[in-house]
This record gives C-alpha cells, structure tokens and sequence, in this order.
C-alpha cells in the first residue's frame, strides 16, 4: 500500500482507495481482519487520527465493520459494492464527458465505439 504525500487528494482518501484496491485484488478477502489504524499508521508513518478516518470511511459505506474488542473485518459483499461503486465513478468521471465531447465534435455512437476498439489491445488466442 502507498500513498502520495505530494498528491492534493487527502491522505486518508488515498488509505481508503487503497484498502479497497486491496479488496478487488484479494489481498484483503472478504470475513478477513484488516490492520488496525495503529498498524497503518506505524507502517504508513501517517497520523493514527488520519488512518482511523480512512478505515471510518469504508465503515460508513458498509466496507468494513466492526467486531468489538477484535477489530475490523472486510464485509461480505465489500468486493461486489466497490466494483459497482467504483463503475458508477468511472461512468460520470469518463464516460459522461467522452459522450459530451463526442457530441460536440459530431462523433457517431459507432465512431466512437471504433475509436476504444482500437485502442483496446489484440485478443490472444
């Protein structure tokens, strides 16, 4: 796990994008303990106050949860809400502008569609 101190995107955001970058590459499975805020700040050398809010934040969406006295645990489903969550992003942040530009420029649906085929590498056999 890494994160850019340079970067403007706040830290604990980067600790929560990476926990669950984690999560979609099985690194962290699902039902299994995650570090402690504690450990991620010792390893990270960042705040533990700034750890806690990164892991609080997949808390809130359902991510992680809780057992006391234990620690926290990758929810069930965790992979499944993150892929839609993270699909939903992609669309607004990618697709929606894409769509727009094209539409100014007079750019067909099909032209369009040609123009990702083509940057999309070979399938091999």
């Amino acid at each position: 796990m890494r994160l850019d101190f340079d970067s403007e995107q706040p830290i604990y955001i980067q600790l929560a994008e990476a926990m669950e970058d984690d999560i979609l590459k099985g690194i962290l499975a699902e039902e299994t303990q995650v570090p402690s805020t504690t450990e991620l700040s010792v390893v990270l050398k960042i705040n533990p106050a700034t750890a806690r809010k990164g892991v609080n934040l997949l808390v809130d969406e359902g991510i992680l949860y809780k057992k006391r006295g234990v620690g926290m645990f990758v929810a069930r489903g965790a992979q499944r809400q993150i892929k839609k969550k993270r699909r939903a992003q992609f669309y607004q942040s990618f697709v929606v502008p894409l769509l727009a530009e094209a539409q100014k420029l007079n750019v067909s649906t099909g032209e369009v569609i040609e123009m990702i085929e083509r940057g999309l590498p070979d399938e091999q056999d």
